[in-house]
């Protein structure tokens, strides 16, 4: 295995920093974002990997679980700091991170028992990989789904209102914002899926040839990692978009956008 050490990592930030100077050249105001997530990703990546090699070390599920629990705690407010107009009270944070939890669990604990079969099955160097992979890929699909239905809910407010006036449920009143929102939000992972292979090489795969795996068994690893996104995705997504849509009605099927808000 080919080891990169702190003076090459250093010579390939020069690159980011290529781009932070375009964008203050060209003013498009993304250049100290652009710096505070690299920054963010360097610690973050930092400590994750002494907390990986701890785990590897002790193999505890409790200590696993509880590595997991604070990954989708963090995914879920990521996919909160996404939104323009968020629920308001707890539902904010609640409904994303309720619903990256669903998935999450749903999606890994299949692939550990049905597929990888590992022994014991809560072993962090297969949970953590697995369950990064899922969380990173699902709270993307979220994120994109959560805000197209509450844009267009707010925008569309008129057309769902008569149609709740003619004696639909909120259900059907709502059901061309949901179909759309599914759309948009799991058209990035069908678009990965699309591509990989022909255009672009994935990162498990790319991980897996870089330490000198054999392509074939690479290229079956990458495409499991594939087919769990996808079902993560999907899963999370529709959970998320469906709870909204109960959140902003109620019994009575009315639509409550006073339970809407909006960051400016």
């Amino acid at each position: 295995m080919i080891t990169i050490g702190y003076t090459e990592l250093a010579i390939g930030s020069l690159l980011l920093f290529m781009h932070a100077a375009v964008s203050l050249w060209y003013r498009t105001g993304v250049a100290v974002s652009l710096l505070v997530a690299a920054l963010r990703m360097v610690v973050q990546l930092a400590l994750m990997a002494y907390v990986l090699r701890y785990l590897f070390v002790t193999q505890a599920g409790f200590w696993t679980l509880i590595a997991a629990l604070v990954m989708i705690g963090f995914a879920g407010y990521e996919v909160t700091a996404r939104q323009k107009r968020r629920l308001r009270g707890v539902w904010t944070y609640g409904v994303g991170t309720g619903s990256l939890f669903i998935a999450a669990a749903i999606v890994t604990l299949f692939a550990l028992l049905v597929q990888i079969k590992a022994e014991p099955w809560y072993q962090a160097r297969y949970v953590i990989p697995l369950l990064g992979m899922v969380l990173g890929n699902t709270m993307t699909g979220m994120a994109v789904g959560l805000s197209h239905v509450m844009d267009v809910l707010y925008r569309e407010r008129d057309m769902v209102e008569a149609r709740l006036a003619l004696g639909h449920t909120k259900w059907q009143a709502t059901q061309t914002v949901v179909r759309s929102a599914l759309q948009t939000g799991m058209i990035g992972i069908v678009n990965s899926m699309s591509a990989s292979g022909l255009v672009f090489i994935p990162g498990m795969m790319t991980g897996q040839l870089m330490a000198g795996a054999d392509p074939v068994e690479a290229a079956k690893y990458q495409a499991l990692v594939m087919f769990l996104i996808a079902g993560g995705t999907a899963i999370g997504t529709t959970a998320a978009i469906f709870l909204s849509v109960w959140r902003l009605s109620d019994g009575r099927h009315r639509l409550r956008l006073d339970r809407l808000h909006l960051i400016k």
